[in-house]
């Protein structure tokens, strides 16, 4: 099979294409053949060498979308549609990035859809971290409003189109002033150019502060995000776009507004339930909900693509057929 190995962190001339034998599936795994996978800045970590428990050579990804192949405990069948993603896929095991990929049963997610795979292969991280980061990490409510501090990633996108679904209203950040009407089409009542702190603007349109704010940035807006939320609202960091992972000198009690509460979220295959994945891939084909895809590569140019991620030119979520 096809196969993207990377055998030590660096420039994106590491992703090279090998020819590795098809893994064949224990009891408790499954074999997937991999039709699409999406990128994912945890792999940009990977491979710039920031994250850990990474051992190498390993074939990244941490999410990809296909068939059944071989499933020996028969928990799933032949040939039925799955996502699977998380649980060390990329980091302790090899990951999506290849026409096929072993992983255990709990990172598979079944469903059963006719829209094609360069769709498909955008949502499974895209929508479970958006997902969870609304109802783990937010407990978001109709009616409430909603701060997207990175509206633009491809988790913000999803967040937003999620959060008008069930009936919030939605205040989003971009860096780049010509991505505000792709955040308008996807359902954003606000835009707010990201140019530095924007409580005093996000108050200005929510007075009093936002129910919920999403951080995807990371550390650097943070403490700008606690100070546009109102008092009993939440903060949630579930990104680190900014690359950047520890706040430094923080002071709880200084940083943090009176009675605004600060969490965060990361997920797994088995924070997204099968039935919210297959209502959102229903929502899609009925035209009602628009997955925010930005680029389709093919596996041949993964390197490319992996070029377009680290530039953050890609207006939505990377996907490699493969």
């Amino acid at each position: 099979m096809k196969a993207v190995v990377l055998d030590a962190p660096g420039p994106v001339e590491g992703l090279r294409l090998h020819e590795l034998p098809v893994p064949v599936p224990a009891p408790g795994w499954v074999l997937v053949r991999v039709r699409a996978f999406g990128l994912n800045r945890s792999e940009l970590h990977t491979r710039l060498g920031l994250a850990e428990g990474v051992t190498f050579p390993r074939v990244l990804g941490i999410e990809a979308t296909g068939e059944v192949v071989s499933c020996p405990g028969g928990e799933l069948a032949e040939g039925r549609q799955v996502a699977v993603m998380m649980g060390g896929m990329g980091r302790q095991y090899d990951g999506g990035y290849a026409e096929y990929t072993c992983v255990p049963v709990r990172q598979a997610v079944p469903f059963a859809s006719d829209l094609p795979w360069s769709t498909l292969g955008a949502v499974p991280e895209m929508l479970q971290t958006a997902y969870g980061s609304l109802t783990v990490g937010l407990d978001v409510q109709p009616g409430q409003t909603l701060l997207v501090r990175g509206g633009t990633s491809s988790v913000g996108m999803a967040a937003t189109v999620l959060a008008k679904r069930w009936g919030l209203s939605v205040v989003s950040t971009t860096r780049n002033p010509a991505s505000a009407e792709r955040l308008r089409e996807l359902g954003a009542d606000h835009v707010l150019v990201d140019e530095g702190p924007l409580a005093e603007e996000v108050r200005a349109i929510v007075p009093g502060g936002v129910d919920a704010a999403l951080d995807l940035v990371g550390t650097p807006t943070v403490l700008d995000c606690l100070r546009a939320t109102r008092v009993h609202g939440t903060v949630c960091v579930s990104g680190m776009l900014s690359n950047q992972w520890l706040l430094h000198d923080f002071y709880p009690t200084g940083d943090i507004p009176s009675g605004v509460r600060l969490t965060g979220y990361t997920g797994d295959a088995t924070d997204l339930p099968e039935a919210v994945l297959q209502d959102f891939l229903d929502a899609v084909a009925a035209g009602e909900v628009a997955v925010p895809i930005g680029r389709v590569f093919g596996i041949d140019d993964i390197q490319e693509a992996h070029r377009v991620m680290e530039s953050d030119t890609a207006g939505g979520k990377i996907v490699v057929l493969t």
